[in-house]
């Protein structure tokens, strides 16, 4: 086991503040002034002991693992590749720079950045209404719905269809539609979810445990996929894609040098067919779509043709199989054509019958402007699943700001003195002070041990959560690049998980999958998918299939549990310091704070997952996630320069760095805004 930070005591000798030290008093004086005291020394690093030294970074990378990839994945990596990655590494290592200069306030005084925050001009009064609004993408509890879906596929053996009423289960000897099952699945994980922020202790302890499982868990089986079943050639996109900065979504043509023939590097889908740009649409809930553009091929001289009033669903109100074109327009012949729907309404013509939407493509801007072809056409339509990459990534919104809470809940640095939050049951010798406690930066010794508390922060960073980020990612998207066909139409993000399932199950039992099937006769198609449900109901498939599922399981269910506890300890933390009336409670009835807010919490989960959605919820989570990251970005710089001692202030390289990734993360929001209002 590590060093017992909790229990070191504080070498006066080093850390004496000295009798003329004045503890400052910076920004809104409503809130209570910090106290003194001496800044202990790190714990020294050693291999032998480096698993009981992690800190936060365990707990928020384990949150952090396949979270967006299982979620909003399989629409980027399954239909782009690799090649959109970068974005996800912009994401990535701006957290990290955020999360440890949120860490940098933390060593410092021993309080959370959130309460930090709240010390600066103009005042708590602004930034609580300010974070309010920013943390709100933070308390729809998605993660629960969402692992109701591989869980009741785990379980059952299929993929559940929620829309369509007349499926049922047997569940308990109770005959329940799918609908209602999983909605009950999905309540049922978030109690559970909560179960360890009430027992054990030191309430981030138990949340270490649980992300441990996780991580090894997880890991374990997809890394057992990737060196058995993936190719070098996916591995080799997907960490390109990883630093292909500058490669955007872009609509065009598998012929791209005209010439008729489908030549090498050509074959964006790999199904061996000149794929032109198939017409995309979106029904909604409506029976008829008003207009639908047709521009097969954007390079030629056919000039962009308009369907018009064209009916996708019958009387009873289902789509239709096919839809019937009268006349030639926009380089489309005549004829009958399918058609194929997501479950959100997305739809597009499947001109030639493979099930996959063609014309989808990247390009980089950097190359094409260099080459002087000029700014790319992007296809600002995927924006919305971008930006929703990009918020979860990694932690994404405020989720991050507890890295500083557990920081403190650790003992690290100054945190020595002040405290933890405590679990109801198990957690009653534990208390936690109102306020922060701060050191002399110049006293003989403080220096040396602050740059040795940073490195440990750091450690924690580099070496835990981000490398957790970035294979979080590239593991998932080798289950979407490998298992998955080029252009797929994902139906619902929802069961994505399951459809990477049976890929894996009909990779690990052999059955040779064609790149094109609608090449295929009718009973070639009917045997090759007796051949898929053969895979998935015996041998070595049936058991991959069930093990994909229950990863996708675990990676979102415990993220539950972090998610509500650090939204709940944000504003626990908060108004522990700013609230007169919380200020005036001792230090030990934290925990009763903490529970009665848990309690208000749970009772908001519970009525949301009742009657939302959850892809409702995401969208609205994500939305909210960037413009939160950004602003918070740029107020954590604001923070550091105006209430830290100057010796302890990050470089001007560190805090430009955190402003322009602010500046990103906006970027990305006002974009995705812009997108789903139709206004580009």
């Amino acid at each position: 086991m590590a060093e017992d930070i909790a229990n070191q005591e504080v070498d006066a000798e080093l850390t004496d503040n000295g009798a003329d030290f004045q503890v400052p008093y910076p920004g809104d004086k409503s809130m209570p002034q910090w106290d003194a005291g001496g800044l202990i020394d790190a714990p020294k690093f050693t291999f032998k002991k480096w698993i009981g030294m992690l800190g936060p970074g365990l707990i928020l990378g384990g949150a952090a693992i396949g979270g967006g990839e299982w979620l909003v994945g399989p629409q980027v990596t399954a239909q782009y590749g690799g090649a959109l990655l970068w974005l996800a590494t912009l994401s990535i290592i701006g957290q990290v720079i955020y999360n440890l200069e949120i860490s940098r306030y933390t060593l410092y005084c021993g309080e959370p950045i959130f309460t930090g925050k709240f010390r600066t001009r103009p005042g708590k009064s602004f930034w609580t209404i300010c974070y309010l609004v920013l943390d709100a993408g933070s308390i729809f509890p998605y993660l629960a719905m969402t692992a109701a879906i591989p869980l009741f596929a785990a379980l059952f053996g299929l993929v559940p269809t929620p829309e369509d009423g007349e499926a049922m289960v047997s569940l308990f000897g109770l005959e329940l539609s799918h609908a209602a099952t999983v909605k009950t699945f999905g309540l049922s994980i978030f109690a559970v979810a909560l179960i360890p922020l009430i027992f054990g202790g030191k309430i981030h302890v138990a949340l270490k445990w649980v992300m441990g499982f996780k991580i090894v868990t997880v890991m374990g089986f997809l890394l057992i996929l990737a060196i058995g079943w993936s190719s070098v050639g996916t591995w080799t996109e997907i960490f390109s894609g990883f630093v292909k900065v500058g490669t955007v979504p872009v609509e065009r043509v598998d012929d791209m040098n005209g010439n008729g023939i489908l030549d090498a590097g050509e074959d964006w889908d790999g199904d061996g067919v000149l794929d032109v740009v198939e017409p995309k649409f979106v029904a909604d809930d409506t029976a008829v779509v008003k207009r639908i553009e047709v521009d097969l091929n954007p390079d030629d001289d056919v000039p962009v043709g308009t369907l018009t009033e064209v009916t996708v669903r019958d009387d009873a109100g289902e789509y239709l199989e096919k839809i019937t074109v009268a006349e030639s327009v926009g380089g489309l012949a005549a004829g009958e054509y399918f058609v194929r729907f997501d479950n959100d309404g997305n739809g597009f013509i499947d001109i030639d019958g493979d099930d996959e939407r063609d014309g989808a493509s990247v390009s980089n801007i950097l190359a094409d402007l260099l080459s002087g072809k000029g700014f790319p056409d992007i296809d600002w339509a995927l924006i919305a699943s971008l930006s929703a990459l990009v918020a979860i990534s990694g932690s994404g919104g405020l989720s991050n700001t507890p890295i500083s809470n557990y920081t403190r809940d650790e003992g690290w640095g100054m945190g020595h003195h002040v405290g933890a939050i405590p679990s109801v049951v198990g957690g009653l010798e534990i208390s936690l002070s109102h306020q922060g406690s701060v050191f002399n930066p110049d006293a003989p010794g403080a220096l040396p041990r602050w740059r040795r508390w940073f490195r440990h922060v750091m450690r924690d960073q580099l070496v835990v959560w981000m490398p957790a980020c970035f294979i979080g990612l590239a593991l998932p998207s080798m289950l979407s690049v490998e298992f998955l066909d080029r252009g797929v139409t994902v139906p619902d993000k929802w069961v994505a998980a399951t459809m990477t399932a049976d890929g894996v199950a009909s990779a690990v039992a052999g059955v040779e999958i064609p790149d094109n099937i609608s090449e295929l006769s009718a009973e070639e198609q009917q045997a090759l998918q007796d051949q898929i449900e053969s895979a998935k109901d015996s041998g070595k498939g049936k058991t991959f299939w069930f093990l994909t599922i229950f990863c996708g399981f675990l990676v979102l269910a415990p993220s539950m549990s972090t998610s509500a506890d650090g939204i709940i300890r944000r504003w626990v933390d908060v108004f522990w310091t700013t609230s007169d009336k919380l200020r005036s409670m001792p230090p030990e009835a934290i925990r009763l704070v903490y529970f009665k807010v848990l309690a208000c919490y749970a009772l908001f989960g519970f009525i949301m997952l009742g009657f939302f959605k959850p892809d409702t919820l995401l969208k609205i989570a994500t939305t909210i996630y960037n413009y939160a990251l950004g602003i918070s970005c740029l107020h954590t710089v604001y923070v550091n320069r105006s209430l830290l001692p100057k010796k302890l202030q990050p470089r001007k390289a560190v805090w430009v760095s955190l402003v322009l990734f602010g500046i990103f993360f906006l970027f990305i929001a006002l974009v995705s805004t812009l997108a789903q209002l139709d206004v580009i």
